[in-house]
């Protein structure tokens, strides 16, 4: 099955890209557990994540909002921060916390985070690498609004990458076997 061109021949990732990526996502929980991860990814590679997703999953317990909102510091620093099954950053787990707070403080994060494709997906036709933007002005918009509602490792890279990953934005490029699957015109 042809596949895009990022999608290596690691199991993990093709079910990944075979099943997730791309796929429009409307459940306020996995939208959130995908920004998380995205933040989580910042500087490193998505395999490493992925590899260390379940883990996260056990630790952050399942990426429930409340619970992480109401993280201590201590549970941080003497737990998180020496659990070798999850990338240890503490800027980062610090920012799962303070997503949490900002994403409880939304009226709808759902529809805020839709708006920024308007509310549909946003179809590309890419047919090479190169045509695939690392940014866009969608990103950058919700990046900013992110931002100012408290959020943080929300740039407009880590942006688009979420937008791909929860569907917002189609780009499988039109030799991928999902771009047919997902294309709507």
């Amino acid at each position: 099955m042809p596949r895009c061109f990022w999608c290596t021949d690691d199991p993990l990732y093709i079910a990944y890209h075979d099943h997730e990526w791309g796929v429009p996502q409307r459940d306020p929980q996995v939208l959130f557990e995908l920004l998380l991860l995205e933040g989580f990814q910042a500087g490193l590679s998505w395999i490493t994540v992925l590899k260390k997703r379940e883990r996260y999953r056990e630790v952050l317990f399942g990426f429930d909002v409340q619970r992480l909102a109401a993280l201590s510091d201590e549970y941080i620093e003497d737990t998180l921060m020496h659990d070798a099954g999850i990338i240890r950053n503490r800027l980062k787990l610090k920012a799962a916390r303070q997503n949490a707070q900002a994403w409880l403080k939304l009226d709808d994060p759902v529809a805020l985070l839709w708006s920024f494709v308007g509310g549909a997906p946003m179809i590309n036709h890419f047919s090479e690498r190169s045509q695939v933007p690392a940014i866009t002005a969608e990103a950058e918009a919700m990046s900013k609004a992110l931002k100012k509602a408290g959020f943080t490792f929300v740039g407009p890279t880590i942006c688009y990458a979420y937008m791909q990953a929860t569907g917002m934005v189609m780009d499988h490029i039109t030799d991928c076997d999902r771009y047919a699957a997902l294309r709507r015109d």
